[in-house]
């Protein structure tokens, strides 16, 4: 990946010297590959509320994209991927690293 590829950090993350990056996703050889960073919550209902953050900012920047999107639309095909997935057999296999 070049450099050219990277997103952009974000001007808050910019700005705080305590910003920390928690999440990297690439799609790599047509897998998905993670980087986590582990160590800022105890509670893992916070990751739940991390990733609904995320499914709503992914709502939101297709219905940005596309006026024909509805982002409350987007953000419930979202939802019934994401159980579909997290309820079937879980025959994919996990790779990553943790930081």
């Amino acid at each position: 990946m070049s450099q050219k590829d990277a997103l952009r950090i974000p001007a808050a993350a910019m700005k705080d010297p305590r910003s920390m990056e928690i999440l990297r996703v690439w799609v790599a050889s047509g897998e998905q590959h993670v980087a986590l960073s582990f160590g800022m919550w105890e509670d893992a209902s916070s990751w739940g509320v991390l990733l609904a953050d995320l499914a709503r900012h992914i709502a939101e920047a297709h219905a940005q994209q596309d006026e024909q999107v509805d982002p409350e639309d987007f953000l419930e095909s979202i939802r019934s991927g994401m159980e579909a997935e997290l309820d079937g057999p879980g025959e994919d296999d996990i790779e990553g690293t943790v930081q």
